[in-house]
C-alpha cells in the first residue's frame, strides 16, 4: 500500500513539476524539457490544492505523510558507506590496466606533444568516468543471459594491456579507456577557453605548454580515441561516442549563449548545457557498454538513464562546491565560475528571486560589489541548497532505474554507492 501511494505521488510530482521527456533522433537521445526542474518542495498547499473528492482526500493525507518523511530525509546525508563497498577499489585492477594502456595510446614520436597529451593522464585521480563505465559493464553483463562480444573487435589481440575477465569484455574495458581520453581532451580545450591556470590541483596544460600545444594535445587525444573506437567495429557505438564529441562542442557554445544573457529560460538552457557538456559522455558510455554485450533494449535504456542522471547530479554538485569548497579541495580556484561570468545553478536559482543579478551577469560581474551582492543573494535564496536538492533528485532517479532492472550484484550495489558518493563528495 505504502509503495503504491509513493509511486502515485512521484508520478504526479514528476509529471507536474519536471515533465522531461526524451526523443530519439539519429539513434541518440536528446533532452527536451517542457518545464524547469526545481527541487522537492512537498508542502501542504501543493497537496491540498489537488484533492477534490474522497480518494483525493485520501491521497492528500498520504502525500502529507510522505512529504514530512521526504523533507526529513532531505536534511540527512545520503546513506552510503564507502568503507563497506568502495566502487573505486572494486575495479582497481581494471583501472590499473587502463592506466598502462594510456601509455600506449599517447605514444608518439614528438616528445613535447607526448608530454602535453599524457600530462593529465599521468595524474592519478579517482578516474570517476572509467570507474562508472566498468561497473556498469559488470552490472549489465550479470543481468544479460546472452552475453557475447558481437563486435568482432581488434581490441583483445592489439592491446595487450587490456585484460578482461569472464564477466567483462575486452571491448568494454577499451570503451572505459576511450571515455577517459575524450574527457581529458575536453579538459584541455576547456582550460584554453576558460583561460584556466590550474586543473586537478596542478598547473593546467595551457599554463605549462601554451594554448596552441594544449589545443593540439586535446585534438591528438580525440584522434586516438577515434582510432580505438573504430577498432571496436560496432557502428552504433562509434556513432554514440562521436555524437558525444559533437555534444561537447554544442554544450560549450550553449554556455556562451546563457552566459551572455540571450536566453529567457536560463535554468532550462543550463540543464541542457549540463547534459551536453557532462552527462552525455557518461550516459552514452554506459549505454555503449550495454550494447557491446548485446543487452536487451530495456537494459540499454536503463544504462543510459543511469549515466544521464548521474552526470547531471555530478555537475550540479560541482557547481555547488564551487561556492562551498576551498581551492585546495577543488583543485582549482574557488568561485572560478562566477569570476569567469559563468552562470551555474546556484546563481540561476538566486536570479529567480533577485532579477538584478541578470544585470551583473551581462557585465560579467565586473563591478567591485557584483560578486558580493550575488553571493548574498545566493545565500538568501538558498541557491546552493536547492542545487544540492536537485542533484539528489537525479541520484534518486539514477538508482531507481538500475534497482528495478539489473540483477542484484556487488557491481550494481557499487553503482548505487557511486550515486551516493556524487552527492556527498567534498571535491
Amino acid at each position: 500500500m505504502w509503495r503504491t501511494v509513493r509511486n502515485l505521488y512521484f508520478k504526479y510530482y514528476y509529471s507536474r513539476h519536471i515533465g522531461s521527456r526524451y526523443c530519439e533522433m539519429a539513434n541518440q537521445y536528446h533532452l527536451v524539457s517542457k518545464r524547469r526542474i526545481y527541487r522537492f518542495n512537498f508542502c501542504r498547499n501543493d497537496a491540498a490544492s489537488y484533492s477534490s473528492d474522497a480518494f483525493g482526500q485520501f491521497l492528500n493525507n498520504a502525500f502529507l505523510g510522505l512529504s514530512k518523511k521526504l523533507q526529513e530525509a532531505a536534511t540527512l546525508p545520503f546513506s552510503h558507506n564507502m568503507n563497506s563497498l568502495n566502487p573505486f577499489k572494486l575495479v582497481a585492477e581494471e583501472l590499473s590496466g587502463i592506466a598502462k594502456s594510456f601509455e600506449e595510446a599517447v605514444a608518439v614520436n614528438h616528445p613535447v606533444l607526448q608530454r602535453a597529451a599524457s600530462y593529465f593522464l599521468n595524474i592519478t585521480g579517482k578516474r570517476f568516468r572509467p570507474t562508472v563505465v566498468i561497473l556498469m559493464a559488470y552490472a549489465v553483463n550479470a543481468s544479460n543471459s546472452n552475453l557475447m562480444d558481437s563486435t568482432n573487435s581488434r581490441v583483445s589481440h592489439e592491446s595487450p594491456s587490456v585484460k578482461s575477465s569472464p564477466h567483462i569484455l575486452p571491448s568494454q574495458l577499451k570503451l572505459a579507456e576511450i571515455t577517459e581520453l575524450i574527457h581529458v581532451a575536453s579538459l584541455l580545450h576547456d582550460d584554453v577557453i576558460d583561460v584556466a591556470d590550474t586543473r586537478r590541483g596542478v598547473k593546467s596544460v595551457n599554463a605549462l605548454f601554451g594554448n596552441q600545444l594544449s589545443v593540439l594535445a586535446g585534438d591528438f587525444l580525440l584522434s586516438r580515441a577515434s582510432v580505438s573506437l573504430a577498432r571496436l567495429r560496432n557502428c552504433d557505438v562509434v556513432e554514440m561516442l562521436s555524437t558525444v564529441i559533437e555534444h561537447l562542442v554544442h554544450g560549450e557554445v550553449l554556455q556562451m549563449t546563457v552566459d551572455e544573457g540571450n536566453s529567457n529560460d536560463k535554468l532550462e538552457v543550463y540543464l541542457q548545457k549540463t547534459f551536453l557538456k557532462t552527462a552525455s559522455l557518461i550516459a552514452n558510455s554506459c549505454q555503449a557498454v550495454a550494447l557491446l554485450s548485446n543487452c536487451p533494449k530495456e537494459i540499454v535504456k536503463v544504462a543510459f538513464e543511469y549515466g544521464r542522471h548521474l552526470g547531471l547530479a555530478y555537475q550540479l554538485m560541482d557547481d555547488a562546491l564551487d561556492f562551498t569548497g576551498s581551492s585546495t579541495s577543488l583543485g582549482k580556484p574557488a568561485l572560478a565560475d562566477i569570476h569567469q561570468g559563468t552562470l551555474t545553478a546556484p546563481v540561476l536559482f538566486a536570479m529567480e528571486q533577485y532579477p538584478e543579478i541578470r544585470d551583473y551577469a551581462k557585465r560579467r560581474f565586473q563591478r567591485p560589489d557584483d560578486i558580493s551582492k550575488t553571493l548574498l543573494a545566493i545565500e538568501n535564496s538558498k541557491g546552493i541548497e536547492r542545487t544540492v536538492d536537485l542533484a539528489k533528485e537525479h541520484c534518486y532517479l539514477a538508482k531507481e532505474g538500475i534497482q528495478q532492472t539489473l540483477q542484484d550484484t556487488s557491481y550494481r550495489q557499487a553503482l548505487l554507492e557511486m550515486a551516493d558518493f556524487v552527492v556527498t563528495r567534498k571535491q
